[in-house]
């Protein structure tokens, strides 16, 4: 191996598979050797059932539907507002003086801390979840895009006013062209910070979602489902962070040819 060399695709995609199927091997020796009571971890053969079982008869399918619509409904709302803001503070320094401390000190503020007094302010319903996970995405996204607008390199913005460019032109033909590979790709990254807010905030007064249904399968002792919804979560996580990539690849295929 050399650092920093790529590996082909079939490779990646073989040597990715393989811990999967590692990490099972483990589990299941684990547990189906008796090393382990099935009280505490659950085997991989009774996650699967008791996953097909809440699929099929307990209607877990729109428990996740509802997970999905929340981490998506809160995401697009943190990420609409965030980017407008994030592109400001990143070109214009007054603009990033007078917003920066206050951002910086609210992302270090645990989004589940809020959760008391969200449900005071919004109740149990939609409003209280979509709120935790935009006040977990929101700050991050804005500090990070106006770092990434930030980082623009000087020589461009200095050859775009020498050609004419005035200051909302390099902003709009530099500086945000610029970051827009950078940028999706923080999307990416927060969008997968903003799951562990959902089921934060679907641990405490929600009637449905994947954390209600982990919060129920706690208090039965029942490992395997909340084994399953875990995975669940991680396999949808998986899935968005591909397509992800895929589109940011397509979209800005100039960059990834830079790297």
């Amino acid at each position: 191996m050399t650092p920093l060399k790529p590996v082909s695709p079939g490779l990646r995609i073989a040597l990715g598979a393989a811990f999967f199927v590692l990490f099972f091997a483990v589990w299941a020796i684990a547990t189906l050797g008796g090393h382990v009571s099935k009280t505490f971890l659950a085997d991989p053969i009774t996650m699967v059932k008791s996953g097909w079982t809440l699929l099929t008869e307990m209607g877990f399918a729109v428990d996740i539907g509802m997970t999905v619509w929340r981490v998506l409904g809160g995401f697009t709302i943190a990420a609409v507002l965030a980017l407008p803001l994030g592109v400001a503070m990143g070109a214009y320094k007054p603009i990033e003086a007078f917003f920066e401390p206050f951002v910086s000190f609210a992302r270090y503020l645990p989004a589940s801390a809020f959760i008391p007094l969200l449900i005071l302010w919004a109740g149990l319903g939609e409003a209280q979840k979509l709120s935790v996970i935009f006040i977990g995405s929101f700050f991050n996204l804005v500090l990070m895009i106006a770092v990434a607008v930030g980082n623009t390199r000087r020589d461009l913005v200095e050859a775009a006013y020498t050609l004419g460019c005035g200051d909302r032109g390099v902003v709009r033909r530099v500086l945000i062209p610029g970051a827009a590979p950078e940028i999706a790709e923080i999307l990416r990254m927060v969008l997968g910070w903003a799951w562990t807010y959902v089921i934060v905030a679907e641990l405490i007064g929600a009637s449905s979602g994947i954390g209600h249904m982990i919060t129920d399968s706690q208090a039965l002792l029942a490992t395997d489902q909340i084994i399953f919804g875990i995975i669940v979560i991680g396999l949808i996580g998986l899935a968005s962070d591909l397509l992800f990539k895929t589109v940011n690849r397509k979209v800005f295929a100039w960059a990834a040819l830079g790297r």
